[in-house]
C-alpha cells in the first residue's frame, strides 16, 4: 500500500480556515449558543452559507418558472443551469434528472419501476443497504413475485466484496441495486468492479446505485460507472432539505412511471419546479469547483468539480488518519486505552470518513451523551434502530458510536475530539 496515498493531503492552513468560514455553525451550537464540534454529518451535514443563503433570497420570488414574463425566465435558466451541473456532478451526458423532497422517494420510484416492468425471477442487493433501498427492493419483489438475493458483507473491510455480489446474479436478475458506500463503516465498495463483473454476467442488466453517502465525499463518474439510476441528497452535501435527486438511463426513464399525459416519455418530474433548491446545487458545484481551481489551471467545468472533490477526499483522508494514528498534539482512536475502533481497515483510500467507535465499559448511547456534553456531536447507531439493525447484524455489531466529520473541519477539531475521547474513556475505566 502507498504511504501518500493513505495519509491523504491535508489543505494548507491559510485555505481550510478560508473553508470553514464558508459554512455555518462549523464552531457553533446556534442553538445553545456554545463552542462545539460537529461530528454527525454522515446524518446531516454542516450547510455552505451560499447555498443556504441563494435558497432563501430565490424562495421569496414568487414568479413561476414556467410563466413568460422576465423573472419568471430569469428563474427557469437558473433551473436549467442546476441541470447541467446535475450533470456535472454525476458526470452524465444522458439519461432523465428526477426530482423529489427525499433521496429516499427517488430511489424507491426508480426501484419500483425496474422491478415492476423488467422482465426477470429475481432481483440483487446487498445487507449493506439504506432502508429505502433494501425496503424498496423487497416491497416491490414481493409485489411481483420476485426472489430477492442479499449479499453478505465482509466483517473485515465493512464493505461489500466484488464476489458476494456477483455470485447471486444470473440471467435472470432484473435489478441489482446496491450502496456506494457504507453510512456505518464509510466502505466504499468498487463500483466499477461490481458493474463490470455483473455485466459479464448479464449484458444488459439494469443498475441503481445509491450514493446519497458517497456523494459528499468523492467524484461520482457515470462516464465510469455506467447505472441505471443513482441518487443523492442536497441536505447530505453541503445544500438544504427538502429535495432529493436522481438520474435514470435513457433506457430506465422510458419505464412506465407516473408522469403528466402530454409530457414527454422520458420526463420523470411532477408539479412545479424549486428554483431555489436547483440555484442551491449550482452554488456548491461553484463551490467544489472554487476549491478545484486552487490545484489545477484547468478550466472545464466538470474537469475542476473532479479535481475539487479529489481534494476534499484528500483531506479527509489525511484527517482520518489522524483521528486513528494520532500526532504529538494527541493519541489516536487505535491507541486509546478502552477505546475500540470497529470494522478498522488499513486501506484508507477505500474509506469515507466515517468512523465506527466504541468503549470497553460504557455502551455507545451512553458515550453519545458524555460526547455532547464536553460539545461534540455524534451518533448511536444500534441494533434496535430500523436504520441500522440489518447492517449491524450483518457485521455481529450491536451498537457504535458514528463519527462522521466534513472536510470543513481542520487538525484542531480532530485533536480536540481525540483529547476529549480519552478523557471520557479514562473516566470510565478508572
Amino acid at each position: 500500500m502507498n504511504d501518500k496515498i493513505n495519509h491523504g493531503q491535508l489543505f494548507d492552513e491559510q485555505l481550510s480556515k478560508e473553508i470553514k468560514g464558508l459554512f455555518y455553525h462549523v464552531d457553533e451550537d446556534p442553538v445553545l449558543n456554545r463552542k462545539r464540534i460537529f461530528f454527525d454529518n454522515a446524518g446531516g451535514s454542516l450547510r455552505l452559507k451560499k447555498a443556504n443563503d441563494v435558497f432563501k433570497n430565490m424562495d421569496e420570488l414568487p414568479d413561476c418558472p414556467e410563466h413568460s414574463n422576465y423573472t419568471a425566465r430569469w428563474l427557469l435558466s437558473v433551473q436549467e443551469k442546476a441541470y447541467e451541473d446535475i450533470r456535472t456532478i454525476f458526470n452524465a451526458k444522458s439519461g432523465s434528472i428526477v426530482t423529489s423532497l427525499t433521496a429516499s422517494m427517488v430511489i424507491f420510484e426508480m426501484n419500483r419501476a425496474i422491478i415492476e416492468n423488467v422482465p426477470g425471477t429475481n432481483v440483487v442487493t446487498t445487507a449493506l443497504e439504506h432502508p429505502s433501498a433494501y425496503d424498496s427492493v423487497v416491497s416491490y419483489a414481493e409485489k411481483t413475485g420476485k426472489e430477492v438475493r442479499v449479499a453478505k458483507t465482509n466483517p473485515v473491510t465493512g464493505g461489500v466484496d466484488v464476489s458476494e455480489i456477483t455470485k447471486l446474479v444470473d440471467k435472470d436478475t432484473c435489478l441489482l441495486s446496491f450502496i456506494y458506500a457504507s453510512n456505518i463503516s464509510g466502505a466504499v465498495l468498487d463500483v466499477e468492479s461490481i458493474i463490470k463483473e455483473c455485466r459479464k454476467i448479464k449484458p444488459d442488466l439494469y443498475i441503481v446505485v445509491d450514493s446519497v453517502q458517497h456523494t459528499p465525499h468523492g467524484a461520482l463518474d457515470l462516464e465510469k460507472t455506467p447505472v441505471d439510476g443513482i441518487n443523492f441528497a442536497p441536505y447530505k452535501f453541503f445544500g438544504t432539505r427538502g429535495f432529493g435527486v436522481g438520474l435514470m438511463s435513457e433506457r430506465a426513464a422510458m419505464l412506465p412511471h407516473n408522469k403528466l399525459i402530454a409530457k414527454s416519455v422520458d420526463e420523470w418530474e411532477l408539479g412545479s419546479p424549486a428554483p431555489s433548491q436547483f440555484a442551491s446545487i449550482t452554488e456548491i458545484v461553484d463551490y467544489v469547483c472554487w476549491i478545484g481551481a486552487k490545484f489545477t489551471d484547468l478550466e472545464n467545468r466538470r474537469e475542476l468539480y473532479a479535481e475539487g472533490m479529489n481534494r476534499i477526499n484528500l483531506h479527509e483522508r489525511a484527517l482520518m488518519y489522524r483521528m486513528l494514528n494520532g500526532s504529538d498534539k494527541a493519541e489516536g482512536l487505535r491507541n486509546i486505552k478502552g477505546v475500540n475502533v470497529y470494522l478498522d481497515y488499513e486501506d484508507l483510500s477505500t474509506r469515507d470518513f466515517i468512523m465506527a467507535v466504541g468503549f470497553d465499559n460504557i455502551d455507545c448511547l451512553k458515550a453519545v451523551k458524555e460526547y455532547e456534553k464536553r460539545g461534540v456531536i455524534t451518533f448511536e447507531r444500534i441494533a434496535s434502530s430500523l436504520y441500522s439493525k440489518r447492517m449491524l447484524d450483518s457485521f455481529g455489531i450491536e451498537g457504535i458510536v458514528r463519527v462522521s466529520p466534513l472536510h470543513c473541519h481542520d487538525v484542531n477539531d480532530i485533536d480536540e475530539f481525540l483529547k476529549i475521547t480519552k478523557e471520557i474513556s479514562q473516566l470510565f475505566n478508572d
